[in-house]
């Protein structure tokens, strides 16, 4: 799931925004931005703990994926989530992205466009095959961003079933 809007700004901050790696010591600011993505879901429940824990696991074991992070002054405003598997179509490691997010007091600076042009070199620079990413049905300005980005609509319908 991912919540990228192009029509709110504010004030640039002291100093310039950076991309980087999260580490455990962001466990708290990015459960707070998954948290609130997920509070605006249809499919998904928010629930503190089991976002905390889920992102915990991702950070402990960076062969699972990876998280990167938009800061400023330590602060984190936006986030990626990228889970790593195997694809037998593309015959090799693909990411699975999701949680794409930036809090709304940061988007439409180019933010959520930094943090993608970020995570497609980091893909193409391990050689993954293909980023796929589920967005909301119901949120166009988020298919909207994501188009503009490069990202086509796939024939494959998304199915789950929860355990």
């Amino acid at each position: 799931m991912s919540d990228v809007s192009n029509t709110d700004s504010i004030k640039p901050l002291g100093d310039v925004p950076r991309i980087e790696p999260a580490t455990l010591e962001d466990l708290p600011a990015l459960t707070e931005l998954v948290v609130n993505l997920f509070e605006r879901s249809q499919d998904f429940k928010a629930d503190r703990m089991i976002q905390e824990r889920g992102l915990q696991l991702i950070l402990e074991q960076p062969n699972r994926g990876r998280i990167f992070v938009v800061r400023s002054h330590e602060r984190i405003f936006g986030m990626v989530n990228l889970l790593f598997t195997i694809s037998t179509a593309c015959g090799g490691f693909v990411i699975l992205m999701e949680d794409v997010v930036i809090h709304p007091d940061h988007r439409g600076q180019g933010y959520g466009k930094k943090l993608l042009d970020y995570v497609i070199d980091f893909a193409r620079a391990k050689n993954f095959k293909r980023i796929t990413l589920l967005t909301d049905k119901m949120s166009e300005e988020s298919q909207q961003f994501f188009e503009k980005q490069g990202f086509i609509h796939a024939n494959m319908v998304p199915m789950r079933r929860i355990l």
